[in-house]
This record gives C-alpha cells, structure tokens and sequence, in this order.
C-alpha cells in the first residue's frame, strides 16, 4: 500500500515552514493539510496509508474566557481524526486521545503523580465546585502558603497563568500574571507579563481569573543562575531528548516569549547526575500517556537540592527558535523517522 506523510497545521507559520524545511532535508515528501481544509481532506480520505503530524490550530481570540470554548472544539475536533483513524489507514505521530489528555492540565498532572512521577503538587479543593478567591485564601492560610501558582485548565504559553503572593500577618498581596482586564473583551492574555500589589486589584483580578475552570499548585523556589531564577524546556522525540533548554528569569513565570532569557542546558553548570536525573524523569512522563511520540515537558529545579519536578507536558510544544534558527534538528529528527516509516513501507 502507498505511504503518505501528511503534516495538518497552518499555512505561512515557523511551524509549517521549518517542519518543510527539514522534510526537504531528509527527502521526504509531505501532503500540507491546512486546519481550514480539514473537512474537505477527510470527506477525500480513501486508500493510501498515512502517517499524520498534528499541530495546533490558530485560535482568533485573545480572551482567556474563550479558553475552554476553543480547547472543546480542538477536542471534538481530535476525536474525530481519531474516530477516522478507525475506518481509514491513517496514523499519527502523536495520537489525537494523546494530546488531548496533555490539553488538560487536571488530567496530566492526576495521570503523573499517579504513576508516581515527582511534579509541582496541586493544592486539593476542600469543597468541589471550583476554585474562589475565598477558598483560596482559606486554603493558603490553613496550610500555612504564602505563595502559589493559579493556571487554566486549559491553554498553554502562559495563557492566564498567575502568581500569587500573600503574607496575611500584614495583609500585603501581589499578583503577577500576564492577564490584562480588557474594557470590550474582559479579561485577555498579553505577552507582557504585569504585577499587581494594591489588595483591592489584586483580589478583583483573582475574582476574574477563577471563575475560569483552573488548578492551583505550590510555588517551589528555583535554581538560579547569576541572579536570575530558572527552569528547564525538554523536547523529546521518539523517547530520546532531543533539546534542552534553560529559561531565566527575574520574575516568577519563565516563558520565553515574555522577554525571559534562553540559556543552553551545559552554561547552567547543573552536575551530570541532574541532568540524567532530568532525562530520566522526563522519558517516566511520556511513558505515561500511550501513543505520545513528541512532548515539550517545562522541569522544575528546586533551589539547594536541584530536585527536578515536571512542571507540565504539551504534547505540541516541539517549536523552539533556539533550535530552529540553528540546527532545526528537532524537525530534522521528526522527519527523519517519517522517512523510516515511509521506506519500510
């Protein structure tokens, strides 16, 4: 049976473009589904085999209320490649029901601890019914927290992820978050990263926030690095890492598109039982979720020991311009693989 390699994802983005760039590399050819065909590719799908890389969709809104309208859709949209994936020969690289566990963050990181991988602990809700800001508070204060990460369920790239301090003996707050209270379309994620200390905006913004289906987890001190906190980026492919990454900060939310500072994983310094502590960790997780062949896993260093903790998993985070720009071989290494699976067709 003929093979096809099929990439599905958006036309004129560093996605699409440097994916083709390494395809041409390893001499393989690729079928480019753009998201807005999809429906015309699937009502043509007939006999050859195919193995499909699937990137995210672009999302038209910059709402953060609109996260879990549009995650649902991408949802739908992944079960029903899946269900295709039943009548058709059709294959993944990454396996929609994969990605879809990754897509929410409640469901990775329940999956993770329960397979006894270390992580950036969730804190329990007393009572069900969702987060508040006075649930929060109670929480924070009868487990003696002053400090905690509030994130989304759903979204990635920092989307309404917040930091929050509070020391009740003296009543002093901060909120560092990069939401931004729109007059027309309330609250919006920004690629600026804002904090917030007068108690009464800080509680208005934690109000807004939580009312979107969200998980709270501790805040651990990070390693650093002259002065600056960081964390590390993984990207591993097929079980072996191929990138990593450190991103430095000197605030609490280390994504690099927030003007954060790359820094290649051997100028950390970190000792060579870290880093192997950090691999193992890393291919434990992606164990974790069957037919999971590319992840981009965000890993916590504690400050002093150097114990690592997965922060969490994107099943598409496999863009890194720190390689692209360079090597580009995390594409390289996915196309060649595609390649292999052609030929021993």
């Amino acid at each position: 049976m003929r093979k096809q390699a099929v990439l599905l994802g958006n036309a004129n983005t560093k996605r699409t473009d440097f994916f083709m760039q390494a395809a041409a590399t390893a001499q393989l050819p690729v079928l480019f589904i753009d998201w807005k065909d999809i429906k015309r590719w699937k009502s043509a799908l007939t006999g050859a085999k195919q193995l499909m890389k699937i990137d995210p969709p672009l999302w038209d809104s910059c709402s953060l209320e609109d996260l879990t309208r549009l995650t649902n859709d991408y949802q739908r949209q992944l079960q029903e490649l899946a269900q295709a994936a039943q009548r058709y020969p059709l294959e993944f690289f990454n396996h929609p029901s994969a990605i879809i566990q990754l897509l929410d963050k409640r469901i990775c990181k329940t999956k993770l601890v329960q397979a006894g991988i270390t992580v950036t602990k969730m804190l329990e809700e007393e009572e069900p019914g969702g987060w508040t800001t006075q649930k929060l508070l109670h929480t924070m204060q009868t487990k003696h927290l002053h400090q905690v990460f509030i994130k989304p369920v759903s979204g990635s790239g920092a989307a309404g992820v917040s930091a929050f301090r509070w020391q009740p003996s003296v009543g002093r707050m901060a909120l560092y978050t990069c939401a931004m209270l729109h007059p027309a379309y309330g609250l919006v994620n920004t690629r600026r990263l804002r904090r917030f200390s007068s108690r009464q905006e800080v509680l208005s913004y934690l109000d807004r926030i939580l009312e979107s289906d969200c998980i709270v987890e501790r805040w651990y001190a990070k390693a650093q690095y002259q002065g600056d906190s960081y964390d590390m980026r993984a990207v591993l492919v097929d079980g072996k890492t191929e990138f990593l990454l450190a991103r430095c900060s000197k605030g609490p939310i280390t994504n690099l598109h927030l003007n954060n500072h790359p820094l290649k994983a051997e100028e950390t310094g970190l000792p060579d039982h870290v880093l192997e502590e950090i691999d193992s960790l890393c291919k434990k997780a992606v164990e974790c979720f069957p037919g999971l062949r590319i992840a981009g896993i965000d890993i916590l260093l504690e400050k002093g020991s150097l114990r690592p903790r997965i922060i969490e998993m994107n099943a598409q985070g496999d863009l890194i311009y720190q390689d692209i720009y360079h090597e580009n071989k995390i594409y390289r290494r996915q196309a060649e693989l595609m390649y292999d699976w052609q030929k021993d067709g």
